[in-house]
């Protein structure tokens, strides 16, 4: 069996969330999308769902927290280029996002940067030298 990864984010506004996932390099799945959850697919492995905080509540008890304010987590996805690693933030702050909360890191095999989404999720883009991981 393949496994899947479902990152279940609770968003303020589904729209603007979406159009940040769109522009960040996500496809949107229409079967799990509607009011309340955008299905948000980076691979056929890995997917984010944006729920609106009504939805999400539906799933915890726990209070939503600030993501803003505080780090739950870092989330990093792998790209194919330092280019691709530039591009894709670039997309993302034209989206709405805010580019660099985190210093970028160019270790020379390895170069990533981050984004904030517009509820304060940060993600890291990273590019790794497959010839260096050998």
């Amino acid at each position: 069996m393949t496994q899947m990864l479902f990152l279940n984010l609770p968003v303020r506004d589904l729209q603007a969330a979406t159009k940040f996932y769109l522009a960040i390099g996500g496809t949107l799945n229409p079967q799990f999308s509607g009011d309340q959850a955008s299905s948000i697919m980076f691979s056929e492995s890995i997917g984010v769902m944006l729920l609106t905080h009504q939805h999400y509540s539906q799933f915890t008890a726990r209070p939503i927290g600030d993501a803003k304010r505080e780090s739950q987590m870092l989330i990093a996805l792998t790209v194919d280029s330092k280019d691709a690693v530039n591009a894709v933030i670039e997309k993302g702050v034209a989206a709405g996002g805010r580019a660099d909360p985190n210093p970028a890191q160019d270790l020379g095999f390895m170069f990533n940067r981050h984004i904030e989404d517009p509820d304060g999720n940060v993600w890291e883009f990273v590019w790794m030298n497959p010839a260096a991981m050998q």
